[in-house]
């Protein structure tokens, strides 16, 4: 299987904010955050692997900052490294709010998918390649918590 490069799974989401995603103090539940974080993932981890990829894992998911009603959301998300079947994948989340022009960062979050052909079963993924030292960085990172992880099975 040829590597692809990181840059090519990249994928963006932009969401708005409205009444009916937040809680009663107007800040966006944490739930459909984490809805929009897991299918940004999820297509950023198709589009590497170029299959459909199951959600096998969150790691974790830091709220930095709360996010407003009205504010626009972008979820931007990329392959960080590949496992054999599973991978790794990084999400960042910045809200704007426009009435302020503020635009700050609010979440990291890193799940693990899992590739999986026709029947359902897990299948290799294609090798993934960092290029830029920030690419590098989230690939060496990467393999610590996958070992991480492990130990704590």
């Amino acid at each position: 299987m040829a590597p692809k490069k990181v840059s090519e799974s990249v994928t963006i989401m932009t969401e708005l904010v409205l009444p009916n995603h937040t809680n009663q103090l107007g800040n966006l539940l944490g739930g459909q955050l984490m809805h929009w974080i897991d299918i940004c993932a999820a297509l950023a981890a198709a589009r590497h692997s170029q299959r459909v990829c199951v959600t096998a894992s969150v790691d974790r998911i830091d709220f930095h900052h709360p996010v407003k009603l009205g504010d626009a959301v972008t979820l931007s998300a990329s392959v960080n490294r590949v496992f054999n079947t599973s991978m790794e994948v990084g999400v960042k989340v910045y809200a704007e709010s426009f009435r302020l022009g503020k635009r700050i960062h609010t979440n990291t979050a890193y799940l693990t998918f899992v590739s999986v052909g026709d029947e359902g079963k897990p299948v290799q993924a294609f090798p993934v390649v960092p290029e830029t030292e920030d690419e590098k960085r989230r690939f060496e990172e990467a393999l610590q918590r996958r070992e991480s992880r492990l130990l704590n099975k």
